[in-house]
């Protein structure tokens, strides 16, 4: 637990005036008084700790693993108290889905390391969709409580999702969906229960990664949605991708394999 540096303590504290590195750089927390004025200060209580450890391996605590090829590992305070922000691996194949799912408490930052893969948000100030294709080295941003996923597009696709908090609250979407009452969903959007029950009936669990094995192959395809190609000039290289618009009636069906039957669409610019 942090404590209030002793008179004694605190004239041998770190003085933040005398220093130019940010006080949280420097595992240190300010109690009350602002340390840039002479505040005083305490160090953390872990970077102190005789058995401060300052290394991790993120591949070996399992997150969750739908099979031998899509699975996720982590690093966060758990496995390494000293740290402050947390990450997941994450390993799909092609046509994977991280599945639709909000923060509640942290921003989010995903990190294409190999393969390519699509990652998609919902803007609720625009009410629009927001995709961007990845490729390695790119990066996108999923603002805290923003509904979100990531689909795959190539196999072997190994990514980070980087936490601003070292322990992430995660709403799945597949939680809300089997949760909602059937006569809520009827009330709030006029939608028929008996329809609604047998839609989501198939979901028992809570899905991580998605389609559930078994699955591949099952359903219609979908329409893939219209682009809007002025949201965003700078597309030249092909990997930011444009605001997505409603779907229109000419867009014609696509093959199973073609990713935007997932939820998502873009332009090779």
């Amino acid at each position: 637990m942090n404590q209030r540096l002793s008179s004694h303590a605190a004239d041998h504290a770190i003085r933040l005036k005398s220093v130019s590195t940010h006080p949280d750089e420097l595992g240190i927390q300010c109690i009350n008084d602002d340390p840039y004025e002479g505040g005083t200060t305490v160090i953390d209580p872990i970077l102190q700790s005789p058995d401060l450890k300052l290394s991790g391996d993120s591949n070996d605590t399992v997150a969750y693993k739908r099979d031998s090829m899509n699975y996720i590992t982590q690093l966060f305070g758990e496995q390494l108290p000293a740290i402050r922000n947390g990450f997941f691996n994450v390993h799909l194949n092609k046509n994977i889905i991280v599945q639709p799912h909000w923060h509640t408490n942290v921003t989010e930052m995903v990190i294409l390391l190999h393969g390519e893969a699509v990652t998609t948000v919902f803007n609720p100030f625009t009410q629009k969709l927001m995709a961007y294709r990845l490729k390695p080295g790119q990066a996108s941003i999923f603002p805290k409580g923003w509904f979100h996923w990531i689909v795959a597009l190539a196999d072997h696709t190994h990514l980070l999702t980087i936490f601003d908090e070292p322990t992430p609250d995660i709403v799945y979407g597949s939680d809300f969906l089997r949760f909602l009452p059937e006569h809520i969903v009827h009330l709030a959007y006029c939608v028929n229960e008996a329809d609604y029950a047998k839609a989501v009936a198939p979901i028992q669990e809570s899905v991580i990664l998605g389609p559930p094995p078994g699955c591949e192959g099952k359903g219609k395809t979908a329409a893939e949605p219209a682009v809007n190609h002025a949201a965003f000039p700078n597309t030249a290289n092909g990997w930011q991708q444009p605001i997505w618009s409603t779907p229109q009636a000419n867009w014609q069906q696509r093959t199973p394999e073609f990713p935007g039957q997932l939820g998502f669409g873009w332009f090779n610019g």
